[in-house]
């Protein structure tokens, strides 16, 4: 079972919906449960068969094995700290973005800790900390017949948990899944995506990475 925390939101409701196309039952959680099965239902309108439902966040950290944190970084602090023992043992894929924007540009926030994932970690040292999706384009995951054209660079400590990330980001039919080392790298892809955020706003398109020569 794939959980979301916080994943009423567009990221979270594509990669939701990409996961649950690749056979994962998926939850998307909230802090209100009707808002929570909303979600849901909108993604299930999109794809009827998948296996997709909503609750609380509490319910779903807890049901759930992989637990993917979408939470906008304003609120990623007090969400963690309600779930701690939710959250023990778990896999976390972290997708945060600390992001702030003035007259639509984007701009990445410093965080203390280093990044969103590290500073997840600091308050959920009992889970396993990955770091992932932080640059693919939530307008395209909601389009579920479409291939993205688009690396999803993966960053963790623990090796094991990492290759299942990596492996779960290459169910999205053309994504490749790449290791981008400790979870210290983490701020490197969370702070491309206020340029990403930017150069859409230039181009009106929905830009994503690709790295080449590996």
């Amino acid at each position: 079972m794939i959980g979301f925390i916080g994943g009423t939101g567009p990221e979270g409701r594509g990669l939701a919906l990409r996961f649950a196309l690749a056979g994962e039952d998926v939850l998307i959680g909230s802090r209100d449960a009707e808002r929570a099965q909303a979600a849901a239902d909108s993604v299930r309108e999109i794809s009827p068969s998948i296996s997709i439902d909503g609750g609380l966040n509490a319910d779903v950290a807890s049901r759930s094995e992989i637990v993917v944190v979408a939470v906008p970084y304003s609120a990623q602090r007090p969400t963690l700290e309600a779930l701690t023992e939710e959250l023990r043992g778990k896999l976390i894929i972290n997708v945060v973005a600390p992001l702030t924007f003035s007259k639509g540009n984007a701009s990445a926030i410093r965080v203390e800790a280093g990044s969103a994932a590290l500073e997840a970690r600091e308050i959920v040292p009992d889970a396993i900390h990955t770091a992932a999706f932080h640059n693919v384009s939530a307008q395209e995951l909601l389009i579920p017949n479409r291939p993205l054209d688009t690396d999803i660079v993966v960053f963790g400590d623990d090796g094991v948990a990492k290759g299942k990330v990596i492996g779960l980001a290459e169910t999205i039919k053309g994504a490749r899944g790449v290791d981008g080392g400790g979870l210290e790298n983490a701020r490197y892809c969370e702070d491309l995506t206020a340029l990403l955020l930017n150069i859409n706003r230039i181009y009106k398109a929905h830009s994503m990475i690709r790295i080449v020569g590996i």
